[in-house]
């Protein structure tokens, strides 16, 4: 981006031993739930993911002695699910498009089988305080370290809303200036709550991209945290993903596009200057979506790439 006056610098989360940001939260959220008595020896841990957080905590439940079961959404790509498998894990798929309160949506499953199955613990890292705890613990104090304290930009895709609230909370008790972006994806009700606080399900409408978005309001999505939003298509999170690995060797996932997308989107609106320093999150690895955003059939038959 020769336009672009400001430095740019990603955060790279594929070095985690689950391959994403996510192995931060699942270790909080596992210790947490030990501590508070809620996860006893040889329990059950029920979680709906979009893949992420089921491979931290799965790795956590191998390690601790735990067994796992997952729901997922069937938009998620198979490496995911086969993934989680491999460690052990049972995955329920569940159908994307229903509403989160419909008895067969991933949310629902999971708290349905937490009540039916005995010793187990739903983590919900939707509404789990260990989520965003994680993040103003480790992701927000190392950002702030390795930048010598002089981050001015911190950007972050928008899912459960724990990176970004977890890591905004850190970076502002220690420079409230420190400027927060927060990376929605187009069909989630994000954008148009944060501009006007109030939930409006009619901006909910499907999407590709993979772990951003809600079309609920998490309690760990803190907007008082966050100075602006920028919603990002599909096809500009594929396009910039698959650049990002050609251009840069980061070979990371979809969201990971969206993020420097919305991150160079701020810097040019905005017109950063080279004073600026912005720190972009990327949240996890290319090997979880070979079948998908690296493959040139289905970005061609979904209409994100033409011959050119």
């Amino acid at each position: 981006a020769k336009d672009i006056k400001a430095t740019i610098l990603v955060k790279v989360e594929y070095f985690n031993p689950g391959n994403s940001i996510k192995d931060r939260i699942a270790v909080q959220m596992v210790e947490d739930a030990e501590k508070e008595g809620k996860l006893r020896p040889g329990g059950t841990i029920i979680e709906g993911t979009s893949g992420n957080t089921g491979m931290g905590l799965a790795l956590a439940g191998i390690v601790k002695g735990y067994n796992c079961i997952f729901t997922t959404t069937d938009k998620q790509s198979m490496e995911k699910v086969n993934l989680l498998r491999a460690l052990g894990a049972e995955v329920r798929i569940c159908p994307t498009n229903v509403e989160p309160e419909d008895p067969r949506s991933y949310y629902s499953v999971a708290k349905r089988l937490s009540e039916e199955i005995p010793n187990s613990y739903y983590p919900n890292q939707y509404d789990h305080p260990g989520n965003a705890k994680a993040h103003e613990l480790t992701t927000g104090p190392e950002i702030w370290n390795q930048t010598e304290g002089k981050v001015t930009h911190f950007v972050a895709g928008m899912g459960t809303g724990g990176t970004v609230s977890g890591t905004a909370k850190y970076l502002k008790s220690q420079n409230p200036d420190v400027k927060v972006i927060g990376i929605d994806s187009v069909g989630s009700v994000y954008t148009s709550y944060f501009k006007t606080r109030e939930y409006d399900k009619s901006q909910v409408a499907p999407y590709v991209v993979e772990g951003i978005g809600e079309d609920i309001l998490p309690k760990n999505m803190n907007f008082d945290y966050v100075d602006a939003v920028i919603p990002c298509p599909d096809k500009e999170a594929f396009l910039v993903t698959r650049a990002l690995a050609r251009k840069e060797g980061l070979f990371v996932g979809g969201s990971c596009g969206a993020a420097v997308w919305g991150g160079l989107e701020y810097a040019r609106q905005h017109k950063l200057t080279e004073r600026d320093i912005m720190v972009i999150i990327l949240p996890d690895s290319g090997t979880r979506y070979v079948s998908k955003i690296y493959n040139d059939e289905w970005m061609r038959q979904n209409g994100y790439m033409d011959d050119s």
